[in-house]
């Protein structure tokens, strides 16, 4: 991957991000539904309007995907996916837990990820085969050992009520409430991948895969994290779910994770846990 290509798409993801400053503020309350939705859609708008010519400019070549809720494969060849504000509904609110995440995909992998944290100024970078970096310092993963200690994370990474998918999330909650130190659930997802490649958190799940954490992912790939499916397979970017965790508590965390969805498989059958 060219540094060119690296520093276009920072400073591209960079303007987006002086965008947003100027429709964001600490004070936005929204009063209603109706005044929430249309400030979503503006602001994904502005940061899409910002990003598209620019990037089509870097990389002609590549297709466009900025739907953040999309997911399964993709056609062969290279693919900017874009988030145009990770944990949207925080920014409309006023909170400051909000990003911008580019990846660019090539031939089902990610190979290029940016995500901005514009509020902190965090520039979060990472190639395939170049490493993962925090405002230009090189990231590591976190080398804890034991869950005891680890700082665990998931999300709700698409909006709407999926009972099945709540009840499963409750469960590993529980489950993993009780072996981590402590877990929490918020969004953006792209905030908690961008943690756990900062060594801050140890570990993040999450039971519905898009294709927009791939940015995320590949932060936490090549900062030496593990990224595999909740069964323990590689992660693709098609995959169903995944777990993102610093090595010496992955395989701990995958345990706690398949044992709570077997108890609430057996939960729900009526069938005994083994």
């Amino acid at each position: 991957m060219s540094q060119e290509l690296l520093a276009a798409t920072v400073a591209a993801v960079r303007h987006a991000g002086a965008r947003m400053m100027t429709r964001y503020s600490t004070e936005s309350r929204q009063p209603g539904l109706p005044e929430l939705l249309a400030n979503l859609q503006a602001n994904d708008a502005a940061v899409v309007n910002t990003l598209r010519p620019a990037l089509t400019e870097a990389l002609p070549s590549a297709g466009w995907l900025n739907d953040e809720h999309g997911s399964g494969p993709l056609a062969t060849g290279e693919w900017w996916l874009i988030d145009p504000v990770g944990g949207n509904v925080n920014a409309v609110h006023g909170m400051p837990d909000w990003n911008i995440g580019v990846s660019l995909v090539r031939d089902g992998r990610p190979v290029l990820a940016v995500v901005y944290f514009p509020v902190l100024d965090e520039m979060f970078t990472a190639t395939e085969g170049g490493g993962a970096f925090l405002n230009g310092v090189r990231l590591r993963v976190s080398t804890k050992t034991s869950l005891e200690g680890a700082l665990a994370g998931t999300g709700q990474a698409k909006p709407g009520h999926d009972p099945e998918l709540a009840k499963r999330t409750g469960s590993a909650f529980a489950a993993m409430t009780n072996s981590a130190l402590y877990v929490r659930i918020s969004v953006p997802v792209t905030h908690q991948l961008a943690q756990v490649a900062a060594g801050r958190m140890d570990l993040h799940w999450q039971f519905d895969n898009v294709r927009s954490h791939a940015a995320g992912v590949l932060l936490v790939q090549e900062a030496g994290g593990v990224v595999t499916d909740i069964e323990g397979q590689p992660w693709e970017l098609a995959s169903e779910n995944y777990l993102a965790a610093a090595p010496g508590v992955h395989a701990a965390a995958l345990e706690v994770l398949t044992s709570s969805c077997c108890c609430q498989a057996a939960a729900v059958t009526g069938s005994p846990s083994w």
